[in-house]
């Protein structure tokens, strides 16, 4: 969670690396001008919102919150999510838009990478959602619900109904329910994945 100024410049340069956004020469610069990429912009707002509501949430400051607030509000629809404010660590990646929901109570460690499709909440009445660790990868259609925990490095199938904890790092959890499949390197799967969506 953002706490200072410090927090939020490490949150927004951890993110931005995440989702590759390349910012260090003139022609980048450029081209992210005329070309925004549409979810580098719902993060910035997002870690903005944070850092405000977290670190300056008094006297006029609470006027310029409720400004982002409307402002997250409407690209979180236009984009089709569903996300709370401080879910996330630093490093997040939101592979594309599309629906994604969260509840307000889940927590998600550093360096997720998020799909399209994902639902993420409580269950049977509960009120805590899942705990995720760091470096924890959610492919797209991905349903996690009820007051469990996911351990760090873990990757969470496609369509996988995730209603359990689990407590090995270094696996792929799969299925309905999700069960573990086998173990997984995460840096090798992002790396994998970013190859892939780059030679489309």
């Amino acid at each position: 969670m953002i706490q200072n100024k410090i927090d939020y410049s490490n949150y927004l340069e951890r993110d931005r690396i995440a989702l590759e956004i390349n910012n260090d020469n003139v022609l980048s610069k450029v081209k992210n001008l005329l070309l925004p990429n549409p979810i580098w912009r719902f993060q910035r707002l997002m870690r903005k919102l944070e850092y405000y509501v977290n670190c300056k949430n008094k006297g006029l400051y609470k006027l310029y919150i409720v400004y982002l607030k409307y402002r997250y509000r409407s690209m979180s629809v236009k984009l089709n999510f569903s996300i709370p404010i401080n879910i996330f660590g630093p490093g997040l990646s939101i592979v594309h838009y599309g629906t994604i929901i969260i509840n307000y109570t889940t927590r998600i460690g550093a360096n997720c990478r998020i799909h399209a499709c994902v639902n993420i909440g409580a269950s049977g009445g509960e009120i805590q959602g899942p705990i995720l660790g760091d470096n924890v990868y959610i492919a797209p259609g991905a349903k996690i619900f009820g007051n469990i925990r996911i351990p760090n490095n873990t990757a969470i199938g496609a369509n996988a109904v995730v209603n359990k904890s689990f407590e090995e790092e270094h696996t792929i959890i799969a299925g309905i329910p999700a069960k573990v499949l086998g173990s997984v390197d995460i840096t090798k799967l992002i790396r994998h994945e970013l190859f892939k969506e780059k030679n489309h």
